[in-house]
């Protein structure tokens, strides 16, 4: 179990990054959801023990992470959001490097383990590539061989999906669900669809603050009958959105918007506008666009 508990980062300026931020992660895959500039990076760097919080606490299976992030780097695979390679390096000996500076060997040597992940991330057949002729997807599953050498008791992986084609997201989902089954695996992300996809439980960060503790499905369920779609021409949208809380508005033949909206339990939809089932997309949407109370929590 990875416990965090009351976590505060305030850098200079003063900005506060992450306001008393608290979760209980078991096993399994845990979605960390918010925008761009939440304060998940941030989070996850404190959990890795590369930046100390301004306060609070968190625990691995116990042990106290934060007095002695040694402790977690140990157990840790890391996959950050930006990851170095050498591009004139073939995959196979970009990972050996890898190995060798994460301390990682094994019985038959770092070459025999190296060919071993490889083939585990489904990159055998490019082993004596130049990491500089990989794609996107190709790095990521790289990093990832990486992230797992050691068998991590923690796995982190930042916006692993990030400028992914549909293929290779879906093959990085089939790895990052493999891994799941015996560790805890924290994906941090602003992709709904990584944690719709992936994970049993998931949180919501917005502005540093904790917005929800919950399951897909049940951020799912907290908007049914809520979610309405209507059509709203381009050139009155802007009218619209100030008077209605808009979760999506996607521009149909250049003039119009097919718009999907939020209203309050028993509230009024907009005159014609239908009824329609929630997806985890408006639970999302409808949890970062909730205005704030002056100590950061949904009003």
């Amino acid at each position: 179990m990875l416990q965090i508990r009351d976590l505060l980062k305030i850098y200079p300026g003063p900005v506060t990054a992450l306001k008393g931020v608290s979760l209980d992660i078991p096993n399994g895959l845990f979605g960390l959801l918010g925008p761009n500039g939440a304060g998940k990076s941030t989070l996850m760097t404190i959990v890795a023990g590369l930046l100390q919080p301004t306060a609070g606490s968190i625990t691995l299976d116990g042990t106290d992470i934060v007095t002695d992030p040694a402790a977690v780097r140990r157990a840790l695979g890391y996959l950050p959001q930006e990851f170095g390679f050498y591009p004139e390096l073939t995959g196979l000996k970009m990972l050996m490097l890898m190995l060798r500076l994460k301390g990682v060997d094994a019985p038959g040597g770092r070459r025999k383990l190296a060919e071993e992940l490889l083939e585990r991330v489904n990159l055998s057949h490019a082993a004596k590539r130049k990491v500089g002729g990989y794609s996107g997807g190709m790095r990521q599953r790289l990093g990832l061989a990486q992230a797992v050498a050691g068998s991590p008791r923690l796995i982190i992986v930042d916006e692993p999906t990030a400028g992914l084609d549909p293929e290779e997201r879906h093959r990085f989902y089939r790895l990052l669900a493999e891994l799941g089954k015996d560790r805890i695996v924290v994906l941090s992300t602003h992709i709904v669809e990584d944690v719709a996809t992936l994970c049993p439980r998931m949180a919501i960060i917005r502005s540093g603050t904790l917005m929800a503790n919950t399951t897909p499905s049940a951020a799912r369920e907290s908007m049914e009958g809520r979610v309405f779609e209507g059509f709203v021409r381009d050139e009155e949208l802007a009218a619209f959105t100030a008077s209605h809380r808009v979760l999506s508005a996607i521009l149909v033949e250049g003039v119009t918007n097919r718009v999907r909206v939020s209203v309050d339990k028993d509230g009024m939809a907009p005159a014609g506008f239908r009824a329609v089932s929630a997806v985890l997309e408006d639970a999302y949407l409808d949890t970062i666009r909730a205005p704030l109370t002056t100590n950061g929590a949904a009003a």
